[in-house]
């Protein structure tokens, strides 16, 4: 892959979650009695549509299978090249879309993921973006959809799904059914000309979130203009220099708990391969803050920061969240050596605020933004 190629020729990729939402729509047009075309088209979830090469189909009525080949542009992952295999079945005229992963899609087995014990893999997203185009082909019908990734379960044993109590195979995944070129370089070309804009714009206060959970509840809940929101993927401490380098005064963090927890601790590139001390950074505070040792254990039996800090909530202990999300912003302060005053807001997968700091709270005050942090 060229890293020396003009950043506006860089190639964009399309999620797992569009592979199968293409595979399924494809499988139900030929079980419609249309014959297979070269590309199928899908919505997006951000009302844009994506056309997708298929790369296979077959048709054996009520059934019928179609293939695409995942394809990460120039930002390839693990799961690049891999076929997604949707196989559509017709049950009845009337009814549901059920939704279900066959071979190569993992399977949850321990909770506080955003999915429930015993559900196939597939995030709410690509199942809702599944059922979205299925239902531009056959509007009522009840069908089956069953997606299928047959390299699945060894790429899987090369990611986090294993840790996370994900077996049998990956994840159907993505947010917005686009991949962004996302790798260091990539990255921190690309996306500086946004922070440059935001300052062009005027802001001296501005939003950096990890990724698009993040942007949508800076723009949804927060109501934040878009220009002041920056997508810093996992370059906490790059952003935040080069925000200080550009005269920009304030900055909110703002983003899942299980990101800007690691910013707690005083970690500022938070890829997981480069540190991943998120259960140990929130136990060590919970020892901290008196939890007992018991309490300390069930915490640590959660696979995911999302499902230890909802059980904190149940136990009544956002105060600690709040104290994390201080500590995120004093260790982000003493990072640019005091030039940026930093808040911090810390969010479960579903964008509601569970952590923050009076300095989050006193920057969106003062830009006029919404300050929403209900359920």
């Amino acid at each position: 892959m060229a890293r020396d190629k003009d950043r506006h020729t860089w190639r964009e990729g399309y999620t797992t979650g569009s592979c199968a939402a293409g595979a399924a729509k494809a499988a139900c047009l030929l079980l419609k009695g249309d014959s297979i075309a070269e590309r199928v088209e899908i919505p997006l979830p951000n009302s844009a549509r994506l056309t997708i090469p298929i790369h296979g189909a077959e048709t054996n009525h009520p059934m019928a299978r179609a293939i695409i080949l995942k394809d990460g542009g120039d930002d390839a992952d693990i799961t690049h090249g891999l076929e997604i295999h949707a196989i559509a079945r017709l049950l009845s005229p009337q009814g549901e879309v059920h939704i279900r992963g066959g071979q190569g899609v993992g399977t949850v087995t321990k909770k506080g993921l955003a999915l429930s014990v015993g559900e196939s893999a597939i995030n709410p997203v690509p199942r809702r973006m599944i059922r979205e185009a299925v239902r531009e082909v056959f509007p009522e019908e009840e069908l089956e959809i069953i997606i299928e990734v047959p390299k699945g379960e060894a790429t899987a044993l090369r990611t986090l799904n294993p840790r996370l109590g994900v077996i049998g195979g990956i994840s159907i995944l993505g947010t917005s059914g686009i991949v962004r070129p996302m790798s260091e370089e990539a990255f921190k070309t690309s996306i500086l000309p946004e922070l440059d804009q935001a300052v062009a714009y005027g802001h001296k206060t501005i939003v950096l979130t990890p990724g698009h959970y993040g942007y949508r509840v800076a723009t949804e809940r927060f109501k934040v203009p878009t220009e002041a929101i920056i997508q810093m993927s996992n370059f906490v401490g790059y952003m935040l220099e080069e925000a200080a380098y550009r005269g920009i005064e304030k900055v909110i963090l703002l983003g899942h708990v299980g990101k800007l927890i690691k910013v707690s601790g005083g970690i500022f590139h938070t890829h997981n391969r480069v540190a991943d001390a998120r259960m140990e950074v929130l136990l060590a505070h919970a020892a901290l803050a008196g939890l007992n040792l018991e309490t300390l254990k069930h915490l640590s039996e959660f696979p995911t920061t999302e499902g230890a800090t909802t059980e904190l909530l149940h136990l009544g202990e956002q105060k600690l969240l709040h104290h994390l999300a201080h500590l995120a912003s004093e260790r982000a302060q003493a990072f640019t050596f005091g030039r940026l005053s930093v808040g911090t807001i810390m969010t479960l997968l579903n964008g509601q605020p569970v952590g923050w700091d009076q300095g989050a709270f006193k920057m969106v005050e003062e830009q006029g933004w919404a300050w929403s942090i209900e359920p």
